[in-house]
């Protein structure tokens, strides 16, 4: 069995001669920064996530700035991303560190953690690579590592198997550079000791590696255990003219929450049948025919696949036409919202943004 000393030491050796994965976060010292960085590449991929930092970066180059945005701003430099909850976690956080922190970050993994949006994994990235406290990051890749070299046979989503890896991480993590052994033990379980394919010829913990001893690679870390898909059913009303188009903010704790869609109702089922009928309770009136149909693409959230359809219709006036929390905007101006990918798909195939 490798001791905690052997395992930082190969570990941190790894990370200073073999370990080239560069990355614009990577020896940052700013805390914005670095939470800037986590928050984005929460349940996001470095690829897809990497020009949204940059992004974020050159726009609000501080906190301040992405305190003094507006929302909307924010919400469209963050869409396409996903989990959109995490964008308005990261504003107003911005806001009450601005207001209550004096436009300074806590500088103590405890006081991170007050912090909206920010957890256990966040405040000790952030705690340990600006201010070096010894507090030990786990996400999937530090999960991955020490089930395999370890030989955990716990599920990381159980009780006793977060208690377990939290217990181990904190105990291996190097006292003298809490940081860089963050981040290597991340590097390495996204250079080395991959989900799949992992490069066990080259891995410094190859004679250690249970797992490999074991023949358990594929096996470990255990599958977290499977969540029910719930189907939802989104029908998008295209109520527009040559110069306006109705659109509304969804503003109810739901998916999506403070982006802008188009007039929209859910049903339980995929409406095929009496659509023109179920328009008109929507609407609360019968004056309007419908001239165009067409299925956007499925979209699958985590625990959701929503599919939509997009139903054109014609009201009888235009210009009188009033609906329920919706607006009529200014097609020049509809590319200046933040719509889900879903409706952002259909208004670009439409030539609309």
């Amino acid at each position: 069995m490798i001791t905690n000393k052997q395992f930082a030491k190969l570990l941190l050796n790894w990370n200073n001669t073999q370990n080239d994965r560069h990355m614009p976060w990577k020896g940052e010292k700013n805390p914005y920064f670095i939470w800037l960085s986590e928050i984005i590449l929460q349940q996001t991929r470095v690829e897809q996530g990497l020009p949204y930092f940059l992004n974020f970066k050159q726009k609000y180059p501080t906190v301040k700035h992405l305190a003094d945005a507006p929302e909307d701003e924010v919400m469209k430099l963050w869409q396409g991303l996903g989990y959109y909850s995490r964008a308005r976690n990261l504003h107003e956080t911005a806001k009450n560190i601005q207001a209550n922190y004096n436009g300074s970050f806590p500088s103590a993994f405890d006081g991170l953690k007050k912090l909206k949006g920010v957890g256990d994994y966040t405040a000790a990235a952030i705690a340990s690579f600006a201010f070096g406290e010894k507090k030990a990051v786990v996400d999937g890749n530090v999960i991955r590592v020490l089930a395999r070299v370890f030989g955990i046979d716990l599920a990381a989503d159980t009780t006793e198997g977060k208690k377990k890896f939290a217990v181990l991480a904190q105990q291996l993590i190097d006292e003298k550079a809490p940081g860089p052994y963050n981040q290597a033990i991340m590097d390495f379980g996204a250079v080395v000791c991959s989900p799949q394919n992992p490069l066990c010829d080259a891995c410094p913990f190859q004679k250690f590696c249970i797992a490999y001893q074991q023949n358990q690679i594929e096996e470990l870390p255990l599958k977290k255990k499977k969540t029910k898909i719930q189907e939802r059913y989104f029908n998008y009303l295209v109520i527009k003219n040559k110069k306006e188009i109705f659109i509304r903010k969804r503003t109810d704790s739901d998916i999506w929450k403070n982006l802008y869609e188009l007039p929209m109702f859910e049903t339980a089922k995929p409406l095929k049948k009496n659509i023109k009928e179920a328009i008109a309770i929507y609407l609360g009136n019968t004056d309007f025919e419908i001239s165009g149909y067409s299925e956007g693409p499925v979209q699958l959230l985590t625990h959701r696949k929503i599919h939509a359809q997009f139903i054109e219709i014609e009201p009888q006036s235009f210009k009188k036409c009033k609906l329920k929390e919706a607006q009529k905007v200014k097609l020049s101006q509809l590319d200046d919202f933040a719509f889900p990918k879903t409706v952002h798909l259909y208004l670009k195939l439409k030539n609309l943004v």
